[in-house]
């Protein structure tokens, strides 16, 4: 599975309408990158610890690229951008997620229910919580 197709299956996992906050899908493809990458011909990107925890900026980089293919939409009305899949990008990530072995599925959905689910602190405590490596250069307090 090749980034774009992981990208697609992750926010796909959350299903349909599924929005993603800046914080939410940095900690989904880091959980889907240190969790399964057996799974996905991971890992996918290169996250670091950062001031909330693990971060890679190609992540969004990633997003704004299936943006512009009419894939996922980026509102930036707001005051920080959401995250979803068009539902073309949808279709595509249905079928991405599809690839996956049924392990990795149950997985990838979980976690985007999850993230999605919990507040910001609750989010980052737990990722700090189940890997202390990425809380090196935190400014957040838990």
């Amino acid at each position: 599975m090749n980034r774009r197709q992981y990208v697609l299956a992750g926010m796909a996992a959350g299903k349909e309408a599924a929005i993603f906050q800046p914080v939410q899908i940095q900690k989904l493809f880091f959980l889907l990158d240190r969790e399964i990458p057996k799974h996905t011909g991971g890992p996918h990107f290169n996250f670091s610890a950062y001031d909330y925890g693990p971060f890679d900026s190609a992540v969004y980089d990633e997003v704004e690229a299936l943006a512009r293919e009419g894939l996922a939409m980026v509102d930036k009305s707001g005051f920080y951008r959401v995250y979803s899949l068009t539902h073309e990008g949808l279709a595509q990530g249905k079928a991405a997620l599809g690839e996956l072995t049924p392990q990795g599925r149950e997985y990838a959905v979980k976690a985007a229910d999850w993230v999605r689910a919990v507040t910001f602190n609750q989010l980052v405590s737990a990722i700090y919580d189940r890997f202390p490596d990425m809380k090196a250069n935190s400014v957040f307090r838990q």
